[in-house]
């Protein structure tokens, strides 16, 4: 089996381009570099250019003929950065991915999975969401892929490709082989900032501190990127069975979000953690407690949700394996080498 990762060379597209290679997958990878970095993408066969080029598109293939699945995770993330540059944002993760729709189909490709984010969730109560739950989007970035999955379940609708959101919760950790890790020197994830304040003597800076949690922070499942790419594997080794149980679904449910040609999987651990659990369960990990200051929430924040893990464990046979210690010490070990990374990225 051959897959198209777009976004390859990025954090969450390079995990899952390995996992794939574990397990006898052949990934091909497409990156404009504007994140990712080439160091990744070299471990694979690649190509540099953007989403919506069709003519790079082409070129791919011309050289990958059988490719028939496409993962795609190329797309801008940074939820503050979204409330500032929202045009952008949708831009570039819903029109261009129109245009790379349009063109895979084209192409023949017949299977398409979408790195989707559980951010657009309204959470219950209880904080804890599935698949029929409210989605209710507070920051550009997340109405971005609300929107892009609207159009996939139109287009899927038509029986023209059939199409997977899988929503992420909050990936942490790294490759746990250290092929891949996070590649920003400075990230804006709550876990990278929190090794940034470890590794300088700094102090942590919890963003909301009066959501209506039991603590006061906001609340997240902390998924390890390890785990998100074998549900990316066990979803194209399965997917068959996923569009099964989606007609089965539909035909349940008719005004429901799906149809005989599109599924949405959440992608979690079932267990929501609150940022001043993750603060002391970084120092458990590290051995050093991390100083930490408080701060007014940042413009697109929430207060988070955790899934129930249900329909990805029936539909992919997939739970998460690793803990957060996990993901705190493989990040720890992944950022310890990036500064070399980072020194031998092509120029």
């Amino acid at each position: 089996m051959k897959v198209l990762i777009t976004g390859g060379a990025g954090f969450i597209g390079s995990t899952i381009a390995n996992c794939c290679v574990d397990n006898g997958i052949t990934p091909v990878i497409l990156d404009d570099f504007s994140r990712g970095l080439r160091t990744f993408a070299a471990q694979h066969e690649y190509y540099e250019g953007d989403i919506a080029d069709a003519a790079v598109l082409d070129r791919i293939f011309a050289d990958h003929p059988e490719i028939e699945s496409v993962i795609h995770c190329a797309a801008k993330i940074v939820v503050p950065e979204s409330v500032a540059q929202p045009l952008e944002y949708y831009d570039n993760n819903v029109g261009k991915s129109i245009i790379l729709l349009r063109e895979l189909a084209r192409h023949g490709v017949k299977r398409f999975i979408l790195s989707s984010t559980a951010s657009m969730y309204e959470p219950g109560e209880d904080y804890m969401v599935d698949e029929t739950a409210e989605t209710n989007p507070q920051s550009p970035y997340a109405a971005s892929k609300a929107l892009l999955e609207r159009v996939m379940r139109d287009f899927a609708a038509t029986g023209q490709m059939q199409c997977l959101a899988l929503r992420y919760f909050n990936p942490i950790g790294a490759d746990p082989k250290m092929r891949t890790g996070l590649q920003d020197p400075h990230p804006t994830h709550v876990l990278g900032k929190m090794i940034e304040a470890h590794t300088t003597g700094g102090t942590f800076t919890v963003t909301g501190v009066d959501w209506p949690t039991r603590d006061g922070s906001g609340l997240r499942d902390y998924v390890h990127v390890w785990d998100l790419a074998r549900a990316h594997v066990a979803a194209l080794q399965r997917f068959d069975g996923v569009m099964e149980d989606a007609a089965r679904e539909s035909q349940q449910n008719p005004t429901g979000p799906l149809n005989e040609n599109y599924n949405i999987i959440n992608l979690g651990t079932g267990t929501g953690t609150t940022v001043f659990e993750l603060v002391d369960a970084f120092g458990d990990a590290t051995g050093h407690p991390l100083k930490s200051q408080t701060a007014d929430a940042r413009m697109g924040d929430v207060v988070g949700c955790a899934t129930l893990t249900a329909k990805a464990e029936r539909l992919l046979d997939w739970k998460a394996e690793l803990s957060i210690a996990d993901g705190v010490s493989s990040s720890m070990e992944w950022a310890e080498k990036l500064p070399a990374v980072l020194d031998n990225e092509p120029k």
